[in-house]
This record gives structure tokens, C-alpha cells and sequence, in this order.
């Protein structure tokens, strides 16, 4: 039961540890002039639409620049948790 506990607390501080460091990995994407940058912590960074995108499209051009980034943070929030798991001997 203790080293289950142990073990708890250890998973904790380590998901903590790869939280802080999820905040500070960015990931960049375009889509037809816009570039959004997220954290690996799934936050919007920045957002830059350059000035020849038209203003009908901007909308679509942001969000698709946006699903973009963030699933490409997803890859690398998901390999690095699994990082943890296998040091656990969680992961499969």
C-alpha cells in the first residue's frame, strides 16, 4: 500500500514537471496566411493574419490554421505523457 502511494506521488509531481513544460513547447501552423501558434498545453499563443487574406475568408483561414496547430500539439502532449506512463510501467 506505501509503495503504491509512493508511486502516486511520484506520477503526480512528474505530470506537474511535464505540465510546465507542455506551456512552454509552441507549435506553429498556417493555412493561406494565417499563422497560430499553440502551446503543447492546448492554449492559443498567437494569432497573425497577414494583410492580403481576405476579410470574408479570415474566419475560415484562422480556424483551419488553428485545428491545424492544435493537432499537431496533441502529438506531442500525447508522446510526452507516454514518456511518464512508460517510466511508471503504465504504459503498454
Amino acid at each position: 500500500m506505501l509503495k503504491k502511494a509512493r508511486d502516486m506521488y511520484k506520477m503526480q509531481k512528474e505530470a506537474k514537471k511535464i505540465k510546465k513544460e507542455l506551456k512552454n513547447i509552441h507549435i506553429e501552423a498556417e493555412h493561406r496566411g494565417v499563422t497560430v501558434v499553440v502551446s503543447a498545453e492546448m492554449t492559443v499563443v498567437s494569432v497573425n493574419i497577414n494583410p492580403g487574406v481576405p476579410a470574408d475568408m479570415a474566419g475560415e483561414y484562422v480556424k483551419e490554421a488553428t485545428n491545424r496547430a492544435l493537432a499537431k500539439a496533441q502529438i506531442v502532449s500525447s508522446e510526452k505523457m507516454q514518456g511518464i506512463m512508460g517510466e511508471m510501467g503504465l504504459g503498454s
